[in-house]
């Protein structure tokens, strides 16, 4: 029961992931509109957003790839668990990151806190999940 729940959450949130890489990789930095509003920037300097805005893309394309790993990682447990925790310790990082933006307000608010207590608490736990899981079978 408890690799069914585990395959089952992995599932749900490598296709989570799955969405909202695409809401980016897709609409770039002013997304599709699948998270809100797109309303919330001017561009001054299209050359240069340009830029960025390619790169937001790559890097939303890559969390993209980080869900469908998860998703298969659902599937096929045992062969994708050195990825599955490979992109645990990713994502956790991903976590600290939002930490060197140094607005403590920001951190905290309902647009960021329930993503960033993901990253910090949800993550490692999901990722110890999966290495008792196959561990467990792997001594069996």
């Amino acid at each position: 029961m408890a690799r069914l729940s585990l395959r089952m959450v992995l599932g749900l949130i490598g296709a989570v992931v799955i969405w909202l890489g695409l809401n980016v990789s897709l609409g770039g930095i002013v997304t599709l509109g699948w998270q809100g509003p797109t309303d919330f920037l001017t561009v001054r300097n299209p050359d240069a957003f340009s830029v960025q805005d390619n790169h937001i893309r790559f890097i939303a394309g890559v969390w993209t790839g980080v869900g469908v790993f998860m998703s298969v990682g659902a599937i096929f447990l045992e062969k994708f668990k050195s990825i599955l925790l490979a992109l645990m310790v990713m994502v956790f990082l991903g976590g600290l990151a939002r930490l060197t933006a140094g607005d403590p307000a920001l951190l905290m608010s309902s647009k960021i806190a329930p993503s960033l207590l993901m990253e910090l608490i949800v993550f490692p736990l999901l990722g110890l999940w999966v290495y008792r899981t196959t561990r467990e079978e792997t001594i069996k």
